[in-house]
């Protein structure tokens, strides 16, 4: 069993941002196709803020929900469009599932983790199958549900949702866009990756990584 702390969650927001700047040509690559090439930019802007703001807190006097909070309003102060709102969501889910905890076992990582999802799929009212984020991020989140529900542990439920992640994410190329900016490309949207389902992909394995190793 896994025991997450404040600390460790702190140490999580830096290895998203630090994965996020590595990415970030790439993402905006794929954006540059079917949108407007600065999702790479705004996701390790996001990130990088959520990152400081939680390293500035002292973690022995921090709860996981106030640090999930503080790194949702920072990101949503620097993103203030499309992905900003989505990541922030997101975030204040995590934190409100795990609401009175001190440390996190891997029921509440993978609660924590299901929230982010569900989150991100309310605030973007997206539905599978119509080439956005939620095609990496509603997979994955099942995935881990399932996995633990299974017996599996924290690792092996954090690495079938990153593996979920990346075949939800390399299935939008076969999409044709229906939400977003995308969506007035239509069929020239085909063949192409969703940047967001991309990054999705980014976040998962960098909380893969950082929760688990």
């Amino acid at each position: 069993m896994t025991t997450i702390d404040t600390a460790r969650l702190v140490t999580m927001f830096a290895a998203i941002a630090n994965s996020m700047s590595a990415d970030r040509d790439r993402l905006c690559a794929l954006d540059g196709v079917i949108g407007d090439a600065d999702h790479g930019i705004a996701m390790e802007l996001g990130f990088f803020a959520a990152r400081d703001a939680v390293a500035g807190l002292d973690t022995a006097a921090t709860d996981p929900t106030t640090l999930l909070n503080t790194a949702a309003k920072s990101f949503l102060n620097a993103v203030g469009a499309s992905s900003g709102p989505l990541y922030a969501t997101a975030l204040m889910r995590a934190a409100a599932a795990v609401k009175g905890k001190t440390a996190l076992d891997d029921a509440d990582v993978v609660a924590l983790f299901q929230a982010m999802a569900k989150g991100i799929q309310d605030r973007g009212k997206a539905e599978l199958g119509e080439k956005t984020m939620i095609d990496a991020w509603a997979p994955a989140g099942q995935a881990a549900g399932e996995a633990l529900a299974s017996g599996k542990d924290l690792a092996a439920s954090l690495k079938a949702a990153a593996q979920a992640a990346e075949t939800g994410a390399e299935a939008t190329k076969a999409m044709v866009a229906t939400k977003g900016r995308a969506s007035r490309l239509g069929e020239r949207s085909l063949g192409h990756m969703d940047p967001g389902a991309a990054s999705a992909v980014t976040v998962i394995e960098a909380m893969r990584t950082a929760l688990t190793d």
